[in-house]
């Protein structure tokens, strides 16, 4: 209660249960929850205090009345600063000082120093902020005297220890994971205000149980599938000896496996095992593809979601969605909104943020873009997940797909975490990068799951390489030959050329059916036109089906002939594992590399880097793709290009200066793993059938005064398209599209059957020139 006898509130009526949302309970309930996150990694204390102080500005009568004012107007931003008292209380209590960028931040975002020590300038006597600070703190202290302490909270034993070049990148992980527990703490005492009950927090899973269930339904799994004789006795071999390999200490693992090799079932397994053996409390499965995020998550639910109607909460959290909540709208529109239009925008966002997902499953399927950008992000509707990591097993499915020039921070942080946040981290791939060559990793132990992977590549081999190239290789010479096929999948470089060449493919094969596959199509249209392939392979059928690279990496379909646009090794020996995968052909299945003169390609230093150490590797007269010594050297060289000859430069290590310095927007906007213009989400109503549950969700996303919960953005997944940004804008502006909240569109233009947002289309908006 303030001293003038009112109490202080730090949130307005809920619309559930009618009554207002005290700061006192609120601070203490985000403090209560915080210290519950931190205490994993051995910060409780630390967490507990910045969340407590979190929100202490909201105590100024300025706040206050203003408060009331928008809640009797009907709704609202505050628009009164709240962030410099907290913040002013954790550089007093808290070491070190910059810890104080959790609180500043809480709403807006981490800041840079200077930002920082500029505004706490501000809230000293004399400054702008002074006196609404000094009232703040008293009067909340009132009621939370445990506010002001007698003495700091010092920072965690191993911080202190470490060199200075390894504290100060220390000191930039352990900012970002406390910044973790406070928001999330924020964001859960809050969404439980509004929606009248108790904040929803999920009670750590018996791994053992669930290592049981994966067993036990694993085994069902493989005998309701058709054998392979030829492979199957060494996936079982593989998942054995990763089994085995479960019991050892945490650290970084390799699970080198060749194409087919089952690495989906043994990567679980170590996890689940490795989990259940150490006591820690979740496995997160990050992959490069939304393609596999779907099918490895469908995998994963049948082994080890609860049967329909147990009434016990799902295992397996599926989190791909691509929506920016920390976005304002007006970036996205490109100058289309008005004013109100803009504001309106916002305070969706303010809400919708509450829906963020926050990875508390016992297992999550993610992508390696919402993983890493997460962790290098600033902005609270990303990071909050991340204390989710601490005591976790991490697993990166088709890790060869990390982009290189993020190579430094991104080893850099996963090293952080094993070393000082309870992580294990799992590596998977057929084609196994050289991370223990560069310095982030050099002098850590390289934990082995297979002894010898080149026995494993030796028995394994089921296809023989053909290679297309010179001025007469075209898109439309390709086309022609894959149309003299029965079964044939082609893999090109871009979502404009898949569609291309699925026009052609068409006009070649009128009888079709010919099939195309890429992000510009729903998650839902995706995953029935797999099942179909699927199908039409099973029956022996003829199929024809042309995709970008998201049919690479983990895609469970067997062709006896796969053509693939030139690309990295690593790419090329991923479309090989579409081949003959079961081992089913009599001989050696066919794969033809061809580099198409009238063909698109991924813009990029690294992608150039890549493609010219390539060709110094494979092709005609030299290496296979799964050349394992060729591979080696050829990762190495293509890492050497791009650092020029000093093994401190290069593959991201501008952004390790940005992290040392504590420049949290400059590495946010830095690091990005997309490198060209990043894609928009775009929910699409293909059926009207799905018309009325999607417009609900969207609904529930533009309510300005009832927050929702993470499942409806979940709910949103499977009807999410992606379009490059420069054609969204064209699409607003042409009234084929509306914003929602954040960066999400709902589409209202044309949606073809086959290609879905088809970059070509006439009737479309004018969209040309993008890639």
């Amino acid at each position: 209660m303030a001293a003038s006898g009112r109490l202080l509130y730090a949130h307005s009526l809920s619309g559930v249960s009618g009554v207002r949302h005290t700061l006192e309970d609120h601070l203490r309930g985000a403090a209560e929850l915080a210290r519950r996150f931190g205490d994993v990694f051995g910060a409780g204390e630390l967490a507990e205090y910045l969340a407590l102080v979190h929100d202490v500005g909201k105590g100024s009568c300025a706040w206050q009345d203003r408060l009331r004012a928008v809640e009797v107007a009907g709704g609202g931003r505050v628009g009164v600063p709240h962030k410099h008292a907290g913040a002013v209380l954790a550089e007093r209590f808290v070491r070190p000082a910059a810890c104080a960028a959790v609180v500043f931040g809480h709403h807006g975002g981490l800041p840079n120093m200077e930002e920082l020590k500029d505004e706490l300038f501000r809230a000293r006597p004399g400054g702008s902020e002074a006196a609404r600070v000094e009232e703040a703190i008293d009067v909340v202290e009132r009621v939370v005297p445990e506010i002001c302490r007698g003495s700091p909270i010092a920072a965690p034993g191993w911080l202190r220890d470490l060199p200075r070049r390894e504290r100060e990148l220390g000191l930039d992980l352990l900012v970002r994971m406390l910044f973790s527990c406070v928001v999330d703490a924020d964001f859960l005492d809050t969404s439980a205000h509004f929606a009248g009950g108790e904040a929803l927090v999920r009670e750590p899973a018996d791994m053992g149980v669930l290592v049981e269930r994966y067993e036990l339904r694993r085994k069902l799994y493989l005998a309701g599938r058709e054998p392979s004789p030829r492979v199957d006795g060494l996936r079982q071999s593989v998942y054995e000896q990763a089994c085995a390999a479960a019991s050892g200490e945490p650290g970084v693992y390799v699970l080198h496996v060749p194409t087919g090799g089952a690495k989906t079932l043994a990567a679980g397994g170590f996890a689940l095992q490795h989990a259940a053996e150490h006591g820690m409390r979740r496995v997160v499965l990050a992959v490069p593809f939304i393609s596999i995020t779907e099918q490895n998550a469908a995998v994963y639910r049948d082994l080890l979601d609860p049967e329909p109607g147990s009434g016990e909460p799902a295992v397996v959290l599926e989190h791909h969605s691509a929506v920016d909540l920390d976005v304002e709208g007006a970036a996205v529109g490109g100058g289309a909104l008005t004013e109100e239009q803009s504001a309106e925008l916002g305070e969706r966002a303010r809400m919708a943020k509450l829906a963020a997902e926050n990875w508390d499953a016992p297992f999550v399927v993610t992508t390696t873009v919402r993983l890493f950008e997460s962790l290098f992000s600033r902005r609270p509707s990303q990071v909050r997940r991340l204390h989710n990591l601490a005591g976790s097993v991490i697993v990166l499915d088709e890790v060869q797909a990390l982009p290189d020039r993020l190579l430094a921070p991104i080893l850099s942080v996963l090293r952080g975490l094993v070393d000082h946040f309870g992580v294990t981290v799992l590596l998977v791939s057929a084609t196994q990068p050289s991370f223990w060559e560069l310095s982030a990793w050099k002098g850590m132990e390289r934990k082995v799951i297979v002894d010898d992977p080149a026995v494993l590549f030796g028995v394994l081999r089921r296809v023989d390489y053909e290679w297309r190239t010179g001025e007469g290789v075209t898109l439309e010479s390709v086309a022609c030959e894959a149309a003299q096929h029965s079964q044939v999948l082609t893999v090109v470089g871009t979502t404009r050329d898949a569609a291309r060449f699925h026009r052609r493919l068409e006009a070649a094969c009128p009888a079709g059916p010919v099939l195309h596959l890429s992000t510009r199509m729903t998650g839902a249209h995706r995953r029935e036109v797999i099942a179909g392939i699927r199908e039409l392979l099973q029956r022996g059928e003829p199929v024809q089906v042309v995709s970008t690279s998201l049919i690479e990496a983990g895609v469970d379909v067997d062709f006896p002939r796969v053509y693939r646009a030139w690309a990295p090794a690593e790419s090329l020996q991923q479309a090989a594992g579409r081949c003959n995968r079961d081992g089913r052909l009599e001989g050696l299945g066919t794969v033809v590399v061809f580099d198409p003169v009238d063909g698109g390609r991924p813009r990029g230093k690294e992608y150039e880097a890549a493609l010219a150490a390539g060709a110094r590797y494979f092709g005609p007269q030299l290496a296979r793709p799964d050349d394992l010594e060729a591979l080696d050297a050829y990762y190495q060289q293509r890492y050497a290009y791009q650092q020029g000859g000093d093994p401190e430069s290069g593959l991201g290590a501008a952004i390790q200066k940005l992290r040392r310095a504590l420049d949290f927007p400059r590495v946010d906007r830095d690091f990005q793993m997309i490198d060209d213009e990043r894609s928009v989400p775009v929910v699409v109503i293909r059926r009207e059938s799905e018309r009325e549950r999607i417009e609900a969700a969207v609904a529930q996303l533009t309510d300005r005064f009832r927050p929702c919960g993470p499942q409806v953005l979940r709910s949103l997944q499977q009807h999410t398209a992606s379009l490059p940004r420069r054609e969204a804008e064209a699409a607003l502006r042409a009234g084929w599209a509306e914003l929602v909240t954040g960066d999400l569109l709902l589409w209202h233009g044309l949606y073809h059957e086959r290609r879905g947002l088809d970059p070509d289309e006439p009737e479309s908006p004018d969209m040309h020139g993008v890639v």
